[in-house]
């Protein structure tokens, strides 16, 4: 158990739920594009939704290490999480964008 006022290692879960959620309402949202775009669009709801996934089985892990850092007094950013989500990201941005201009 750790002793933090402001519940940090708390926010820092639900933020990452918000984006496991976003990412997932966002896969919802491209099988519209289904009847428009075809099977291809296939692709980008099973990026969005393995991101969402690993987001969300990779929570519990980034929780207890915060909860250690604070009760050692230090601990380090999770930067590779803050770069595989953003290339994630950038991937569905551009599989996205390769789907619209080819379809």
């Amino acid at each position: 158990m750790h002793q933090d006022p402001g519940l940090q290692p708390e926010r820092t879960v639900l933020s990452w739920g918000r984006t496991a959620l976003a990412l997932f309402a966002a896969a919802l949202v491209f099988l519209r594009w289904l009847p428009h775009y075809g099977l291809w669009i296939l692709v980008l709801v099973g990026v969005a939704g393995s991101i969402a996934a690993g987001i969300y089985t990779t929570q519990r892990g980034r929780y207890s290490a915060r909860v250690r850092g604070i009760a050692a007094e230090g601990f380090h950013s999770d930067v590779a999480a803050v770069f595989w989500t953003s290339g994630s990201v950038l991937l569905l941005g551009t599989l996205g964008m390769v789907i619209l201009l080819t379809g």
